[in-house]
């Protein structure tokens, strides 16, 4: 939940910014500028943390470090589209399906116990997956779905 501070955290700022600065509070503008820093922020957690990432793919899947590598690209790829108003629906739609399909890889990492600070199996398990995870992807995807698609 901690990566919750910078979602909510940027939009308060941004809010109190847009206004100081335009005598307005842009809530379309802070809305997704939290998620933009939010997700660009959890893009390049996937560099530094790549080998716990990595353990959370499923074994089915080859090539683990592509994956890593490719969808922390992704995700800094999506931060950036959220804040260009032309793509921000189709980027937001795009999102959303990733939030769902990453899931999965939360669901494994819980029931292997994978610590993806340290790579290896002290992570918090189930517990955090229900206690935590499951709420937090509900809300990044209604953030996401509110933001970025609603509000257009």
């Amino acid at each position: 939940m901690k990566l919750l501070v910078i979602l909510f955290g940027v939009f308060i700022l941004a809010l109190l910014a847009t206004l100081l600065f335009q005598g307005k509070a842009d809530f379309l503008f802070s809305g997704n500028l939290g998620m933009a820093v939010f997700i660009i922020f959890t893009g390049f957690s996937h560099f530094k943390f790549q080998k716990g990432m990595a353990m959370m793919i499923p074994d089915f899947m080859p090539a683990k470090m592509f994956w890593v590598y490719f969808t922390g690209l992704l995700e800094i790829a999506a931060g950036i589209g959220l804040m260009i108003p032309s793509i921000r629906e189709t980027t937001a739609v795009l999102l959303i399906i990733f939030y769902v399909l990453v899931f999965i890889a939360n669901i494994n990492s819980s029931q292997k116990n994978i610590n993806i600070f340290k790579a290896d199996y002290t992570g918090p398990g189930m517990q955090y997956l229900y206690t935590q995870r499951i709420p937090m992807q509900v809300i990044l995807i209604a953030w996401t779905w509110y933001f970025g698609i609603y509000l257009q």
